[in-house]
């Protein structure tokens, strides 16, 4: 490459590190280029996966303030520049490197934050980031009705108690006055009866 070209190619890589969320290094060494224009389909539009030189990403990488790619940078290499929601480039980058073993993660970082490929992992396992939003607002509508469910929890068993008890008088005062009277209507008509 020529000297324009080449500092072309810094330029364009540094405004990818640095307009990026995170970015994932991999070795591509074996896999076809039918196979890599499958990966970058199956990364979607929020993931820009380039064929990089590896001298030239290291300046690219310095010049955007990542350190971190520095000793991974060896072999054939090629990046993907995370714009969207990183746990679903990592699905789609492990996915793919199960389905074809020639893939290998290297390492990224995400958020200037270095991640080594079991982390990549790991991040790959989470759900989504509308997934999680989903289970947070399904957390979050919940949280009120239990709240008025437990508030209003109180108040209706006062109700049924109070239902209760009126029922009882109501109950008792029938019985009761029966009782009361029958004691007394008894004893009037014995009283005519020893005399």
């Amino acid at each position: 490459m020529a000297r324009p070209d080449k500092a072309a190619a810094v330029a364009e890589l540094t405004d990818e590190f640095r307009s990026s969320n995170g970015a994932v290094l991999t070795e591509y060494r074996g896999l076809t280029v039918a196979q890599l224009r499958q990966l970058r389909t199956t990364l979607g539009d929020d993931v820009n996966y380039a064929v990089v030189k590896n001298t030239l990403t290291k300046i690219a990488a310095k010049d955007a303030g990542v350190e971190s790619f520095d000793s991974l940078l060896e072999g054939p290499s090629a990046i993907a520049f995370i714009k969207g929601d990183p746990v679903v480039a990592a699905k789609g980058l492990r996915d793919f490197a199960k389905a074809n073993p020639l893939l290998v993660i290297k390492g990224g970082v995400l958020d200037g934050k270095a991640l080594g490929s079991d982390e990549i992992n790991k991040l790959a396992d989470l759900e989504s980031r509308e997934v999680l939003l989903a289970k947070l607002a399904g957390a979050m509508k919940a949280a009120p009705q239990q709240a008025v469910s437990l508030f209003a929890a109180p108040l209706s068993q006062a109700a049924r108690l109070f239902a209760a008890l009126q029922d009882k008088k109501a109950e008792g005062a029938g019985p009761e006055a029966a009782a009361v009277e029958a004691p007394a209507e008894a004893s009037t008509e014995e009283t005519p009866a020893e005399s």
